[in-house]
């Protein structure tokens, strides 16, 4: 059987360095698109869906300094935050603005049963647990995770809500601590010295015996 010799161009010998760097750097550049590019810091933060009902938490927590927990009156002893259901808003609107075409939607819910379609903002994967009564009960504000909601007319994501983001707050819970009456008042800030501060958070850490569990399981369950 013959021998068959392919012959290229001295030319294409230039190619082989770039081809060793192009190999070489492909795989780093996949990584860290994948890790980088789809990680929750950047595809969720200010994620901001529009509602069924314009529903606006500046004039209602802000304005008019509803609790937190008139609506979402489960955070205090569940793990989900309850999305309020019709009941709760039209036990206001069936006296105020009850003829505005802004809330059509949700009066056409009341009399017909059927819930509002809200569009969930902080949607958690299903392999992650959270349980918003074991931190807005010791001392842990809205805040913390959701920012100024009292200021925002569409509520949007402020925080990466990611692993690393939560392994922070665990491995440093003091920063996030204060009087768990105050949880909902979030323009709230501590008026003593940064001194004075670290020592009432401490307080409140020992108060709780707060130990944030580093471990898979606490989350990943």
């Amino acid at each position: 059987m013959g021998r068959y010799h392919f012959v290229f161009p001295r030319w294409s010998n230039l190619l082989l360095p770039g081809a060793l760097v192009v190999g070489a750097v492909t795989p780093l550049y996949v990584v860290l698109v994948v890790a980088y590019g789809f990680s929750p810091k950047t595809t969720d933060v200010g994620y901001e869906p529009a509602q069924p009902v314009p529903f606006s938490h500046a004039l209602h927590a802000g304005e008019l300094g509803m609790d937190c927990r008139y609506c979402h009156n489960t955070v205090e002893r569940a793990a989900k935050a309850a999305i309020p259901p019709t009941q709760t808003c039209m036990n206001c609107h069936t006296q105020i603005h009850k003829d505005s075409p802004q809330i059509a939607p949700l009066l056409e819910s009341y009399q017909s049963g059927n819930p509002i379609a809200w569009n969930r903002v902080h949607d958690l994967p299903d392999f992650a647990f959270f349980d918003h009564s074991a931190h807005v009960t010791r001392g842990v504000s809205c805040v913390s995770c959701h920012g100024r909601i009292d200021r925002m007319e569409v509520v949007y994501q402020h925080e990466p809500l990611s692993m690393g983001w939560c392994l922070e707050c665990h491995r440093n819970p003091d920063e996030a601590l204060r009087d768990p009456a105050l949880v909902t008042d979030l323009g709230w800030t501590f008026e003593g010295t940064a001194e004075e501060a670290a020592a009432e958070q401490a307080r409140w850490k020992e108060l709780h015996q707060i130990n944030p569990s580093q471990d898979c399981s606490t989350c990943h369950r």
